[in-house]
């Protein structure tokens, strides 16, 4: 189906802020015999490639004022963009001298990657709100029947291989008038949503959640094959990780790989941790990666088959050759040597990631039937030096580093989480358990003969004092939770009869 009526004789604005593959796209639209009107600085590039163009001044016989901020709002050009292809349209733009114009090519000010920058001001931000480009894109969609409008650089080829075979389908047109409300729907959502955060800095909960993403690839499925999905990312903003090798990422893959790289980031020394639908099955800390591989391993080598591997350093090759001969999903790292890489890249299955353009993290937000929760991050760790020690023994030194390194694995573990470590390497995980001596019970199955002398992590607080007596039955000898049980005094007194040392945090992880 044709989009216009004369063929013969077609008129495009342009007015774009990125002007990547501009000079192409005109010379294509000349060569076809279509009329170019321009504004500002997409006129100039327009002429100094040698290309005839008419600027928007001209047609509108109205200069451009107040420093380019009016440039286009003119009856001149909506006049123009708006007619419908109807006898009576054309009759009224011909009494005012008016013509029709019938391709609108605009993209709008980088206002994302200006208010992207830590030191932007206000003043520099409000210069990047586009006025005249998104009336010119919500105008042409709007009239989709009649004009095309091209907003995105990667479908110049498209567009202009319509016009040169001389009709535009309808679907061509539906598809491009929908990627234009969606360009500007994603540039009010960026600009509300700074200055909401300028506006009102210290409530991170705005009346009005505006979201935009756009989808970065479609997945296999989602947790189940009979399930689709996709990922998508915030609107202008670079894939946060690259993959360096491997199959393409899956659902659960995106899951783990966040809950991996999370906990790795909780620790200062070289650090391992080997995630399993999403709970951390082992991690150790120690001198080198390669020295905490084992010791993270050995904590539940049956799980970490098929497992996410985190580090926390860059990988060599001593590790990879370490790692080889475990079935591995995906290894996530701040950086590999090439000969590590090489040697991960044998595996052509084994997906390899790195972290490439992080933000900082904004809503935790989740879904629910017909809504969305959200929330801060759980962004803070407790330092031991700030924990109130309420049993008569003291922790050691070694007990204290080691309820230090529980208690930052306990904070990325599903609720109930309970952690036994020893020798800064867990021995044994519980999670997601109803109740939390049940998750007591489950980590001290796992750890067996190496409980002897380990120490315990509690995500929050111990109800009743049967998870303290199910710990020290198992040879655990120091505690960390957060306190604040109304049977605390019962915890307390049983882990002095016992002979625990144990330490109250303050504050508790619950991760459902």
């Amino acid at each position: 189906m044709k989009v216009m009526a004369d063929m013969t004789h077609l008129r495009a604005l342009i007015s774009v802020s990125d002007k990547s593959g501009l000079v192409d796209l005109a010379r294509g639209l000349h060569a076809a015999g279509v009329e170019l009107i321009a504004s500002g600085g997409t006129a100039t590039a327009l002429r100094q490639a040698g290309l005839p163009v008419q600027d928007v001044s001209d047609l509108t016989g109205f200069p451009e004022i107040l420093g380019g901020r009016v440039k286009t709002l003119h009856p001149a050009v909506h006049g123009g963009i708006l007619a419908r292809q109807t006898p009576e349209h054309l009759a009224e733009l011909a009494a005012h001298g008016l013509a029709p114009i019938d391709l609108v090519i605009c993209n709008l000010y980088p206002f994302g990657q200006t208010v992207a920058r830590p030191d932007v001001t206000l003043a520099e931000a409000i210069e990047q709100i586009d006025i005249g480009g998104v009336t010119l894109l919500r105008a042409a969609a709007k009239n989709q029947e009649r004009v095309l409008v091209v907003c995105d650089p990667a479908d110049y080829d498209v567009a202009l291989a319509a016009v040169q075979a001389g009709a535009v389908e309808e679907a061509l047109r539906r598809r491009l008038a929908l990627k234009a409300f969606q360009h500007t729907a994603s540039y009010d959502a960026a600009i509300a949503g700074w200055l909401a955060g300028v506006t009102d800095p210290f409530n991170p909960f705005p009346a009005t959640l505006n979201l935009t993403y756009s989808r970065a690839e479609t997945l296999r499925y989602g947790e189940n094959p009979h399930q689709a999905a996709a990922l998508y990312l915030p609107a202008g903003q670079p894939q946060p990780f690259e993959q360096l090798g491997g199959k393409e990422m899956s659902y659960n893959n995106w899951l783990d790989m966040d809950a991996a790289w999370g906990l790795a980031q909780e620790f200062d020394a070289p650090t391992v941790c080997i995630i399993k639908h999403t709970n951390p099955c082992g991690v150790a800390s120690a001198a080198s990666l390669v020295e905490a591989w084992p010791r993270a391993l050995a904590s539940d080598p049956v799980s970490a088959f098929g497992g996410i591997i985190a580090l926390n350093r860059t990988a060599d090759l001593a590790l990879a050759e370490a790692m080889a001969d475990l079935f591995v999903e995906v290894v996530i790292a701040p950086d590999y040597d090439e000969e590590a890489l090489e040697r991960f890249r044998r595996k052509k299955n084994l997906r390899i990631l790195q972290p490439a353009a992080l933000a900082a993290s904004g809503l935790a937000l989740r879904a629910i039937e017909g809504g969305l929760l959200a929330q801060t991050p759980d962004a803070q760790i407790e330092p031991a030096a700030a924990w109130q020690v309420v049993t008569q023994r003291q922790p050691g030194a070694d007990e204290l580093a080691d309820l230090d390194f529980a208690w930052r694995v306990a904070k990325h573990t599903k609720s109930n989480a309970i952690v036994f470590a020893k020798e800064l390497a867990t021995v044994g995980v519980g999670a997601g358990q109803m109740s939390r001596v049940d998750s007591v019970y489950l980590a001290a199955r796992r750890a067996g003969e190496r409980s002897a002398g380990s120490v315990l992590a509690s995500d929050a607080f111990f109800p009743f004092a049967d998870g303290v007596e199910a710990a020290a039955a198992a040879g655990v000898t120091a505690v960390v939770q957060p306190g604040g049980s109304v049977r605390d005094a019962d915890v307390i007194a049983a882990c002095d009869r016992l002979g625990l040392a144990m330490c109250f945090t303050g504050a508790r992880h619950f991760r459902h």
